[in-house]
């Protein structure tokens, strides 16, 4: 598929089947409009001024036939191509649990890839071939939409939200990134690339980066600056869950529910406490929405990500 002069290149595992339902959207659509025409023509040729057809109307029965014919089966291959593409849609909503998580900031004109080990890099992504993953994306200025047409994905990084787009790289090379939203002037040179690397040629090189710009480090100081080392530590009397070692396990809720102390789960605990408590625990935290930076919040859980600890802990919360 990908060899189709039709098509781009394609260079990730939703690729092939988004230029599948492309190609057979484009062959059905060619079906009808070129049976219109023949029909058209035939019809012209046949019923032209001069000829002594009968132009009649069908008789009842046999007119109906036609058109419920007609009606229903175009309907039935519509509904089927709905169906069909729906499906696949859904299957992207929720992305795998053990995807790659990487944060990307969108800025007037130019995108920030920040690494869960700290790198970053300015119009440029490195992933791991054959690994699921999860960009979690903010706009710090306008609307702007990353968009990478060798993968076939595109989503719109709104201001004062995270949007999320996973995919999974199943092709080395460099492959070019777009923003698809006019965001300005300089729209036209927020250009970047994407570079996929087999899997231990990524971990050669994200090993050769920098430690990074102290993403961990920097929420380590925010933790302690905030005063949440004071609730959440081991030795901080238990007024508030353990955070040692949360990250990744499940957590039992105050309703009997239990969740997974995913990065959504982490930013939720952060800025809005009330809204999944701990069993156990009081619903004392003060939440942080709207006090917190985008750039304070990823510090944060960059360091929860990073904060191991022996005990099985039920957290909830917040940090």
């Amino acid at each position: 598929m990908a060899d189709l002069a039709l098509v781009p290149e394609t260079a990730s595992a939703a690729a092939a089947r988004t230029d599948l339902l492309f190609l057979v959207l484009l062959a059905f659509s060619a079906a009808i409009t070129l049976l219109v025409a023949v029909l058209i023509t035939l019809f012209a040729i046949r019923y032209r001024a001069g000829t002594q057809r009968d132009r009649g109307p069908l008789p009842g029965p046999l007119r109906r036939e036609v058109e419920l014919g007609w009606t229903l089966a175009t309907l039935f291959l519509a509904v089927i191509i709905f169906v069909w593409a729906v499906v696949q849609d859904l299957g992207y909503l929720r992305p795998p649990a053990e995807a790659l998580e990487i944060d990307v900031l969108a800025k007037q004109w130019m995108w920030r890839v920040r690494h869960p080990a700290g790198p970053r890099e300015i119009n440029r992504l490195h992933l791991p071939r054959g690994r699921d993953v999860v960009l979690r994306m903010n706009s710090s200025d306008v609307i702007h939409s990353f968009y990478l047409p060798a993968f076939r994905v595109k989503q719109d990084v709104v201001p004062g939200r995270t949007t999320s787009l996973w995919f999974r790289p199943e092709k080395t090379g460099r492959f070019r990134l777009f923003c698809a939203e006019y965001c300005g002037t300089d729209h036209s040179r927020m250009t970047g690339e994407v570079v996929v690397m087999e899997p231990e040629d990524y971990a050669r090189w994200l090993d050769a980066r920098p430690a990074g710009d102290g993403l961990a480090a920097r929420g380590e100081a925010l933790f302690t600056g905030l005063g949440c080392a004071g609730c959440h530590l081991s030795d901080s009397g238990r007024r508030a869950p353990v955070l040692a070692g949360l990250a990744g396990r499940p957590v039992l809720l105050a309703d009997g529910s239990r969740v997974i102390a995913d990065r959504r789960y982490l930013m939720d605990a952060i800025l809005r406490p009330r809204q999944e408590v701990a069993a156990g625990y009081a619903p004392v935290m003060p939440g942080y929405d709207g006090i917190l930076s985008e750039g304070e919040l990823a510090a944060l859980i960059a360091y929860l990500q990073r904060l191991d600890g022996p005990e099985a802990v039920q957290a909830g919360d917040g940090e």
